[in-house]
């Protein structure tokens, strides 16, 4: 759980059944009426935003400012990369950059889950959400989980990864976008901000090489690239959403 002032973000573990396409369920709510800072994680999120409206938020690759009105939860489930292609029925990419109602992807299932959802109490409301991911079977697309896992330490090249794995670079993109919505280079930057995210008692510098950041120059583009701020004002921003 994280505290912002009086506010709430709690992230609940899940079934072992489903933990490989769905990271977390989560809840929040803003103690005050606030802006929050949305920055890419590689996921996608079914989320029954403010107590009223069943939303679906798509593949990030840069930040979005969301407002949060005082006092009312939001809910959501986030799926991992690689499973948001099958949850869609679609390509990822359609969704990039995206926020949309839920009705635009689920169809009559999100009018049905709205009007559940409506009346429903927290803990319901939970496994609502995460009925409906499951329903629609989201299951990752394994060469793009383990390209994704690749990724994930420093200093790792997508030519690499994609040798490991057998395939060219340009079929590790072509699956990578239609199942995260963006490629392995986008992928791997994310994968960065990430790490240098993790709360930490060293030097922005040392934090910098750690995360895999060629020099310091690097790290700023890159993060002023996918959060719209920099390092310094990033790492201090007090609300903040990333997976």
């Amino acid at each position: 759980m994280r505290l912002l002032g009086e506010s709430v973000y709690r992230e609940h573990k899940l079934p072992l059944s489903v933990a490989g396409s769905v990271g977390c369920s989560w809840e929040q709510r803003a103690a005050l009426y606030s802006i929050q800072l949305i920055v890419p994680d590689g996921c996608v999120d079914l989320i029954w935003l403010a107590e009223r409206q069943l939303v679906i938020a798509g593949p990030d690759t840069g930040p979005r400012d969301v407002l949060l009105p005082a006092g009312l939860w939001s809910s959501g489930v986030r799926l991992r990369p690689g499973a948001a292609g099958a949850f869609f029925g679609r390509p990822a990419s359609e969704l990039r950059g995206l926020q949309v109602a839920a009705e635009d992807v689920l169809g009559t299932t999100a009018r049905r889950l709205t009007d559940e959802l409506a009346v429903a109490g927290m803990r319901e409301r939970r496994a609502i959400l995460l009925d409906a991911v499951t329903a629609r079977a989201p299951h990752r697309d394994l060469l793009v989980a383990a390209a994704a896992v690749r990724l994930a330490p420093a200093g790792r090249r997508v030519s690499d990864v994609a040798r490991e794995l057998g395939v060219s670079e340009r079929q590790l993109h072509r699956r990578m976008v239609s199942a995260v919505g963006y490629g392995p280079k986008t992928l791997a930057r994310v994968m960065r901000l990430r790490r240098l995210w993790v709360p930490a008692t060293a030097s922005l510098a040392e934090r910098a090489i750690a995360a895999g950041y060629a020099s310091q120059a690097h790290m700023s583009d890159e993060v002023r690239r996918l959060t719209g701020r920099t390092p310094v004002r990033f790492l201090e921003y007090p609300t903040l959403t990333i997976a």
